[in-house]
């Protein structure tokens, strides 16, 4: 998702390894099949208590907040959703 036309600098590896772990974390919705997603309260608790990372909890509050500001994820009623990037391969 890193925009070259972006003036902001890259997001940190932390923050990208936190992603990581939530997309491992997240299921296909009932509502919608083609979406990914996870509810906020489970996210911030799978972050706080995985292996793969060792986050304080304003640490996981943190990241989530970057990871939606900069459009890896979108909140809907409390669920984190995973944004999809668009595909590009046609022109």
């Amino acid at each position: 998702m890193n925009d070259l036309s972006d003036p902001r600098p890259p997001l940190p590896q932390w923050i990208l390894d936190t992603y990581d772990v939530l997309c491992t974390h997240s299921l296909h919705s009932a509502e919608h099949e083609d979406v990914q997603s996870i509810p906020r309260e489970q996210a911030l608790e799978v972050l706080r208590n995985t292996d793969e990372l060792a986050l304080e909890p304003e640490d996981a509050t943190h990241a989530l907040t970057r990871l939606i500001e900069r459009g890896y994820f979108y909140e809907v009623d409390s669920e984190l959703r995973v944004t999809t990037p668009e595909d590009h391969s046609t022109n």
